[in-house]
């Protein structure tokens, strides 16, 4: 079994800042004293290069966090079409297999005390879907029994997009630690709709991160018992 303790970062929908998000969330926790990784199943849109890998989510991660890791072990899948990983699977010929992602989960695992795992897309996004196996985001949280934490654009629709989101996530039985808005400017809007969705979800804002910020505004502490 995995020795770390885990967290799975999700979203919204694509092009919100989960990486970005993630990125601080690793490196807060590094510099804090925590032994702390990161894996990610699948990338898509990326060429299977070096300077391409190094360009990648998990690229991004290994820079910002200050992650002494192989990109190679951050990452099992990498496709090289920009649609979502089931898509480019089919067009590339190499599903995702669950048994790889697992075990490439727990050899990061075994390495850190820490280890928080992005996603692709929203929960939604299916990894494979094909005639021999349909794999979503979801499935993989259960296998991994993790619990999640949500990232939402912090402006206007977000309301909707994070409350329909949660709503799903629970009745499939995926717990939701708490939601970071991104992108936050800090306007009277933004602010309502924290309040907005901690009342209607009952799901604490973790936090609120601003347009090029070097770090989250979130106790280390507090960050680390989020993971499970």
């Amino acid at each position: 079994m995995p020795e770390a303790k885990g967290l799975f970062v999700t979203a919204t929908s694509t092009e919100v800042g989960k990486t970005y998000v993630t990125a601080l969330i690793v490196k807060k926790l590094r510099e804090a004293g925590y032994n702390a990784g990161y894996y990610k199943a699948a990338l898509s849109g990326l060429e299977k290069t070096k300077a391409g890998l190094q360009a990648s989510d998990a690229g991004y991660v290994k820079q910002v966090a200050g992650l002494d890791e192989d990109l190679s072990n951050l990452v099992t899948y990498i496709y090289e079409n920009p649609v979502s990983p089931h898509l480019a699977a089919q067009m590339e010929g190499n599903p995702v297999e669950l048994p790889l992602v697992k075990a490439a989960y727990a050899k990061a695992a075994a390495k850190y005390d820490y280890l928080t795992m992005e996603g692709s897309g929203g929960i939604m996004c299916p990894l494979r879907y094909d005639s021999s196996a349909r794999i979503f985001l979801e499935d993989v949280i259960k296998e991994l029994n993790l619990g999640t934490v949500l990232v939402a654009h912090a402006g206007l629709g977000t309301i909707n997009a994070v409350v329909l989101t949660v709503e799903y996530m629970r009745y499939r039985d995926i717990a939701v630690k708490g939601v970071i808005l991104n992108h936050f400017c800090g306007s009277l809007m933004e602010l309502d709709n924290k309040k907005m969705i901690e009342e209607l979800t009952g799901i604490p804002v973790l936090a609120l991160v601003q347009e090029n910020a070097v770090e989250i505004n979130l106790e280390a502490g507090r960050l680390a018992a989020l993971y499970a």
